[in-house]
């Protein structure tokens, strides 16, 4: 892992950074593709207006997020911290919320269905997060716990998995939540062969994805612990798992009630 491929003179060209734009475009590419598969090539366009709007708020949620909800403690100390998006620590939690916030005005405000927008980029979004995930292995952050043994990932010298826990083997976790996503972008790929209620697809990506993050949190080694000895990461996933259960009964509820009426 390394967290430069090459210098320019004296710029670094990061991993970070290139994994994370290479994520945008996988899941945007994605995206079109289920657009004009699911029927709806006019919301090719739609995306296409919308991507660089998701791309800015998604990035401003995510620092939000990770700033004062997860690492408040290190930011305090460190304020110039708080712009440096290119040394990591961009919540995808925070990233979601954000780009749902700017999505939401938009659908809101151009008189489209959300949920069948939100529908179409579900499986985009969740393979993103997917390879999101290298650039968190590449920078040396998002990282486990120690082991407590021979087995885990012992990071580089001038990471910050290194600075914190020595020459200790770290869980993986940044890892497997990578291949976790793979398996839930598959599931959500084979559901879309058969229809559901607009909304369907979305809300099961946001328990599916948060119910494996609640547990796969457990072994992150880098985050603060509250009550219960659970992360902020684990406590948005709970909070995001519980708004999503609720969505989906109202939406099987009101499928089922406009069928009744047809």
């Amino acid at each position: 892992m390394h967290q430069y491929w090459f210098f320019i003179g004296d710029f670094p060209i990061r991993a970070y950074g290139t994994i994370f734009a290479l994520a945008f475009i996988v899941g945007v590419g994605v995206t079109l593709y289920f657009a004009k598969s699911d029927g709806r090539p006019e919301l090719i366009d739609v995306f296409m207006d919308l991507a660089p709007l998701l791309l800015i708020s998604g990035i401003i949620g995510a620092r939000f997020w990770q700033v004062f909800f997860f690492d408040w403690a290190f930011y305090r100390q460190y304020p110039e911290e708080i712009l440096a998006v290119w040394h990591g620590g961009l919540s995808i939690q925070g990233g979601v919320v954000g780009a749902l916030l700017a999505g939401g005005i938009y659908v809101w405000r151009k008189k489209l269905s959300f949920w069948e927008l939100a529908d179409i980029a579900a499986p985009g979004l969740i393979l993103a997060q997917s390879v999101g995930r290298n650039a968190n292995l590449m920078n040396g952050d998002a990282f486990g716990g120690p082991t407590g043994g021979d087995f885990g990932i012992l990071y580089p010298v001038g990471t910050i998995a290194r600075k914190t826990f020595g020459d200790q083997p770290l869980w993986p976790a940044e890892v497997w939540e990578g291949q976790v996503d793979v398996l839930i972008f598959a599931l959500l790929v084979i559901l879309k062969l058969r229809k559901w209620p607009s909304g369907m697809i979305f809300l099961l990506y946001m328990v599916l994805y948060n119910l494996s993050r609640f547990f796969l949190e457990g072994l992150r080694g880098d985050s603060p612990r509250f009550l219960f000895d659970w992360t902020a990461a684990q406590w948005s996933s709970m909070a995001a798992v519980g708004i999503a259960l609720v969505l989906l009964i109202w939406r099987v509820w009101r499928n089922k009630k406009n069928e009744a009426v047809s």
